[in-house]
């Protein structure tokens, strides 16, 4: 796998998923290296002395302790004492691949040649990031403010090699300085010199990490969610009129464009989805003794292009800011190049993570719209008033002594609405640390952990309206078997059908449950729509 050249300007979401999920390796663009070297040549020069201005984080305490003058001298020992001091972080482990993504993301800050930290400490990182040297960061602990603080400082006693710190290497944990030594880097504690250390911890790369992998996976997430709206569709004879282009163009969201598109390719030659269809009686539809054209659907089934296609809008807002914050310099102070040719050191705030909270709180909105309106259209499958003649519950016959599918419908409505208690958006808390000199935070850690949880639950929902829509097809299979599902369609049904054991009587629905729900989780069903009608939007 060739590797991935850092150049602070064009790090991607799927690059970061590469070197996170597929250990891609990467290196510095030597444009990069060069500006870097400079710019340390340029501090070491001129700044590094007894006699140097007060500068944040060169030669003073950090946070309320700006005022505290630190010596040359005790340079070194202040940097290693920021390091063990920030170590505070509560959790679990992170995931490997988050902390990989966390380290991508740090070096390639380091890129924009603005940190002022020496090109040794990055090649270090780049090392133990190339090795598998994978420090245990614990997941909480982060208020999104001074970047991430903690989770950073805990990388950062692995690459200084500390005693106590620990680091996965080869699936195994051990203390950094045995990682370090199996993995080939020197296990002799690294010294951090001025700057250094506050370059390594002063930054937004744990929630920027972590926002690219959920990104990448909710990005899916919501191809499935199409698949399985469109089953559904099939499952109760839906209008086809609903997702016609013109009204979609009309209406000029690129999004719902993109998802009705979407629909009308998996349905595809459908003849389910027609009015002959529709005219075929089923036993179990007491409410319409006669047909009469149905017109339009209910809102979950009608509204799919807009609701889904909304839910993608915001996921791309959602790309383009954290895009951003993968290629951007978040610690403080940085250096400039004045007119003169000299550096200026500028304290400002780019560590604050209120882009990422803010990211990461769209998309969790998103993401539950998509489960909310999943569970409305599976509900509506098992309910005989809205399934226009399916059987209630999905129940086999004889109805009444088999019970179908209302609980496991049910067990999907229960994370449905778990997840809207997940919605309330994390930028929107603040709270005052220390000592008021971070007296507002972006709380954009826990967003991103809230994301996920969020993005978890999806395949629990959508898994099982996969289970109900195939369910609804399978009982109706005799009576309506002339009647050809769409191509895609086809596709999405024979997959479920090939793990999913359907029959009359009830069965052990775990043995139902366990398959629909890895492949939504997987994209397996969504791999064979694909395979079937080309690459979805």
């Amino acid at each position: 796998m060739t590797a991935i050249i850092l150049d602070g300007d064009s790090l991607t979401i799927e690059d970061v998923v590469r070197v996170a999920r597929d250990g891609v390796q990467v290196t510095l663009a030597p444009e990069a290296r060069t500006e870097i070297v400079k710019v340390r040549n340029y501090i070491e020069e001129n700044w590094l002395t007894e006699n140097a201005p007060a500068t944040y984080g060169f030669n003073t305490g950090v946070g309320k302790l700006k005022d505290y003058k630190i010596s040359q001298a005790d340079n070194e020992r202040f940097q290693k004492n920021i390091v063990l001091s920030h170590c505070s972080g509560f959790g679990d482990p992170a995931k490997e691949e988050i902390v990989r993504a966390m380290m991508v993301v740090r070096i390639n800050a380091f890129c924009l040649g603005v940190s002022g930290l020496r090109v040794e400490v990055i090649d270090r990182l780049i090392e133990m990031l190339n090795k598998g040297v994978h420090p245990v960061v614990p997941i909480q602990g982060s208020v999104g403010a001074s970047g991430d603080l903690a989770p950073l400082a805990h990388m950062v006693s692995v690459l200084i090699g500390y005693d106590e710190a620990e680091a996965t290497y080869e699936g195994v944990t051990m203390k950094a300085p045995e990682a370090l030594e199996k993995a080939g880097i020197s296990p002799i504690q690294f010294d951090l010199q001025a700057k250094d250390c506050l370059a390594l911890i002063n930054g937004n790369s744990l929630c920027a990490g972590m926002a690219a992998l959920t990104l990448w996976d909710a990005e899916r997430m919501m191809k499935v969610a199409d698949t399985a709206g469109a089953l559904s569709l099939e499952a109760i004879r839906g209008e086809q009129a609903a997702f016609d282009p013109r009204i979609h163009a009309a209406r000029k969201q690129p999004g719902q464009i993109e998802v009705a598109e979407n629909i009308r390719r998996i349905i595809e030659g459908s003849k389910r989805t027609t009015e002959g269809c529709r005219a075929v009686h089923l036993e179990d539809d007491f409410l319409h003794p006669t047909h009469s054209p149905r017109v339009q659907d209910q809102y979950s089934f009608r509204c799919l292009p807009q609701v889904h296609g909304s839910c993608r809008d915001q996921l791309e807002h959602a790309k383009t800011l954290v895009t951003r914050e993968l290629n951007a310099a978040t610690d403080n102070p940085l250096v400039f190049w004045n007119e003169l040719g000299a550096l200026e050191f500028m304290s400002g705030g780019n560590f604050h993570c209120e882009p990422i909270a803010f990211a990461m709180d769209i998309l969790s909105i998103a993401l539950i719209e998509i489960g909310n309106i999943s569970e409305r259209r599976l509900f509506a499958l098992n309910d005989v008033t809205l399934n226009y003649g399916l059987p209630p519950n999905l129940a086999g016959k004889p109805i009444g002594l088999n019970y179908g599918y209302g609980i496991i419908a049910t067990s999907a409505a229960a994370v449905a609405s778990e997840n809207k208690t997940l919605a309330f958006p994390s930028v929107a808390d603040t709270i005052s640390t220390k000592s008021s000199q971070e007296d507002h935070v972006s709380m954009a850690a826990w967003s991103c952990r809230k994301a996920q949880q969020i993005l978890d639950n999806m395949p629990k929902i959508v898994g099982v309206e996969y289970l109900l829509a195939a369910r609804a097809i399978f009982l109706t299979e005799e009576v309506l078997g002339d009647y050809a599902l769409g191509k895609g369609s086809q596709a999405a049904y024979d997959a479920l059908r090939a793990k999913v054991p359907f029959m009359q009587e009830d069965s052990y629905m775990v043995n139902q449950r366990v398959p629909v729900l890895a492949m939504a989780q997987s994209g397996e069903v969504l791999a064979a729509v694909e395979a079937a009608v080309g690459v979805l939007n």
